[in-house]
């Protein structure tokens, strides 16, 4: 299937999002992963995960509208990069939906199935200044807003060792039915950044994405 969208952004980002509905022979014929990129595949567990890996490729070459595609690579924390662009780039994927996101600064992105376990695992990811700004009504789409949020900013900080409770603070924000913005930060010891952040929901999905504040 085409590209569900593809945006342009803040910053000179871009945003785009796929829908898996092709068999894997699409992707791999199109990508021809070599070297390091056809060592992660092979060493990567279950169909749905290198559907997942080759999906999220070919989306970011079809955004960035170049002839040649740019070989991506993970850093030693697991964060993704291009190996012939300065430009940043974050993946997310759930059930069949890839999102890609890429800007000359800082950025992640995350989507997920919107689903009510999400009120049980709360109290893990959530502070109390954040939960008082929940109403009953929006509640459970709030929620991965804010989770989403946070896994954005995990994302963008690229260095993995952050507590979502602890370290990500997304300012409590009055949640709006199809898509609207907040801001969030990441603070571990000295370090400290602050970031934009915009949400829509997708048909039954949350997609969330942040790029760090200049």
């Amino acid at each position: 299937m085409p590209i569900l969208f593809h945006q342009h952004i803040a910053q000179n980002g871009e945003l785009g999002l796929w829908e898996i509905t092709e068999p894997p022979s699409y992707f791999l014929h199109r990508l021809r992963p070599k070297g390091e990129e056809a060592t992660q595949l092979k060493q990567l567990k279950g169909k749905s995960r290198r559907l997942e890996w080759m999906a999220v490729r070919w989306l970011l070459h079809k955004m960035s509208g170049r002839r040649k595609r740019s070989v991506c690579l993970k850093d030693e924390f697991g964060k993704p990069h291009l190996v012939d662009s300065a430009y940043e780039i974050s993946f997310s994927h759930s059930k069949q939906l890839v999102a890609v996101v890429a800007a000359p600064v800082l950025c992640g992105v995350d989507i997920q199935n919107i689903t009510p376990s999400v009120e049980r695992i709360a109290p893990k990811f959530m502070r109390p200044e954040e939960m008082k700004s929940l109403k009953s009504k929006t509640k459970m789409e709030h929620l991965h807003v804010y989770w989403g949020a946070k896994e954005a900013l995990y994302k963008a900080y690229g260095r993995k060792e952050l507590e979502f409770k602890k370290h990500i603070l997304i300012e409590p924000f009055e949640y709006n039915l199809k898509k609207g913005t907040c801001t969030g930060q990441v603070t571990k010891g000295d370090f400290s950044s602050k970031y934009s952040l915009w949400y829509q929901k997708v048909d039954n999905h949350m997609l969330v994405y942040c790029l760090f504040q200049k």
